[in-house]
């Protein structure tokens, strides 16, 4: 057992390597996107002045207050309503933030056709099923709690 090596299979390193890429691509950008925020590059929804007075706020009333106060939209942005608001400094940094989440899902669906050529078709249902529930739950077709 001592001179045994630990190698990983194929689709190991290929998760491993689009989870890699993927980070560092989440992390760039989470960088860059703070950067514009914090220098008003690109201006916020909410004034970084103004921004400690909804802080002691529920997320719901903070969503209602900001539209109310800077968006005027017909509803709160909830959901996936933040990508209408990229433009914006406080929701652009929503977008790496979905990217990081969203890898995992990504890394699934890329070792799908390495289990279909070695025939394992467990795994590749196991897969293909993972990618669907996390595609579902980010969905947001499902709603549960308040």
């Amino acid at each position: 057992m001592a001179n045994e090596k630990n190698v990983a299979s194929e689709e190991q390193l290929l998760y491993a390597t689009w989870l890699e890429k993927g980070m560092l691509i989440g992390l760039v950008l989470i960088v860059i996107s703070f950067a514009l925020y914090v220098t008003g590059i690109i201006s916020p929804v909410v004034p970084l002045d103004e921004l400690s007075n909804y802080w002691n706020l529920p997320v719901k009333d903070y969503l209602a207050a900001v539209n109310n106060n800077f968006l005027h939209l017909q509803h709160p942005p909830t959901g996936w309503a933040w990508l209408t608001l990229l433009g914006k400094g406080d929701f652009l940094n929503f977008l790496p933030i979905a990217i990081l989440s969203g890898i995992t899902m990504l890394c699934y669906a890329v070792i799908v056709p390495v289990f279909m050529k070695k025939g394992d078709k467990a795994y590749m249902i196991m897969a293909i099923v993972e990618v669907l529930i996390l595609a579902l739950a980010a969905s947001g077709l499902l709603k549960a709690g308040h």
